[in-house]
Formats: structure tokens, C-alpha cells, sequence
């Protein structure tokens, strides 16, 4: 059977953008139905793209990735996952920011060494990265509520005619569904605005 090239792309969020490592990946080649692409935290290996293309891998394909980090985050879950893939797996890696990271090159045991060297340091700054990142988030937040701003959705004002409806539907003049309803929002809603009312 014939050796494939496979590329892997992953960002963090759907925010960010990928079209710098698919650039570097088109570059040498690759076909964009053998580039997988995950927008989804580094911090472990459950991820949907990642896993439909381990499932692809045959013995003899090479997987290029943009750099080690993006492979993943965390520095014990990069080493197991290395180990799958070139071990388990058969296949070759090539890390396009980190030529030393080729298992194509350097198959005696010098260049395996040298090649295990750099990616427990690289997957080791990978780590220490993502922490910083988290640091650097809930300092953030921090500091940001400390200002006043508030996080998650922007409460609704309550309808002019809610205390109304509430007393009315005590009364049960009318139902939960029918109040929610005059009141424009869900039952779930109303009900945990009029508890509240009540008390």
C-alpha cells in the first residue's frame, strides 16, 4: 500500500485563525481532504478531527504538524501520543517548525536521543505555555470584574405588567404556560423569576 501525507491543524477556539499552518501545509503538498482540523483547546487529546485521523493512520504515512503545541498542550499527553503514532501507529512525524522533530532523519539511536531530547522540551514549554495562558486569563477576569464588568448573559428587564401576571397566576387565573407567555419568556423563566418576586 502506498504511504500517505497527512496534516494536522488545530487552534484553540473558533475565533482563531488557521490559515497560517494550512498555508504552511499546502505548501509542501498536502491534499485538503488529508488535513484534519480541530478549533479546540490543547489540553488533551479528545478531540473529534484528531481522532478520525489517528483511525486514517496506516504503517509507512507521514503526519506534518506546524509545531509541536499544536499537537497539544499537555507534556505527558504529547509524549503518549507521540509514542502511538510512531510506535503503535508506524508512521512518520514531521514537525515543520522544528526540523531536529522528523523521524524520517536520524533513525540510529544518536539521532532517536536527540530527536526524544527536543520533544520533551518542546512539550514541556507547551505545557508551561498553556499554564501561563490560564494565569494570564483569570488575572484578566480579575482585574475585570474588579472595574465592574459583569460576565455571561445581560439580564432581561422585567415587563412592566410581570408583577400582574405573577398575582393572576397565584390566583390561578391563569397557568404557568399562559403567565410565561404574557410575560414573553420561557416557563422555566418565569417560574424562577416569580419564586424570587415571592420571596
Amino acid at each position: 500500500m502506498t504511504s500517505r501525507v497527512y496534516g494536522y491543524v488545530r487552534v484553540s477556539s473558533v475565533e482563531q485563525n488557521e490559515v497560517r499552518q494550512l498555508l504552511a501545509l499546502k505548501k509542501l503538498g498536502i491534499v485538503r481532504k488529508n488535513i484534519f482540523i480541530d478549533k479546540q483547546s490543547g489540553k488533551d487529546f479528545e478531540r473529534p478531527k484528531y481522532k478520525r485521523l489517528v483511525k486514517r493512520l496506516r504503517p509507512g504515512d507521514l503526519l506534518y504538524i506546524q509545531s509541536i503545541d499544536r499537537l497539544g498542550r499537555n507534556y505527558l499527553d504529547i509524549q503518549e501520543q507521540w509514542r502511538i503514532l510512531t510506535k503503535e501507529r508506524g508512521i512518520d512525524i514531521a514537525v515543520i517548525d522544528m526540523p531536529l522533530l522528523d523521524t524520517r532523519n536520524g533513525k540510529d539511536l544518536m539521532g532517536t536521543f536527540i530527536a526524544d531530547l527536543v520533544l520533551q522540551i518542546l512539550s514541556f514549554v507547551a505545557q508551561t505555555e498553556r499554564e501561563h495562558i490560564k494565569e494570564r486569563q483569570a488575572q484578566g477576569i480579575a482585574a475585570a470584574k474588579g472595574r465592574g464588568v459583569k460576565f455571561g448573559r445581560p439580564t432581561k428587564d422585567l415587563p412592566a405588567n410581570f408583577y400582574n401576571i405573577v398575582e393572576r397566576w397565584r390566583r390561578q387565573e391563569l397557568s404557568g404556560r399562559g403567565a410565561a407567555r404574557a410575560c414573553n419568556m420561557p416557563t422555566t423563566t418565569f417560574f424562577k423569576k416569580a419564586k424570587r418576586w415571592r420571596k
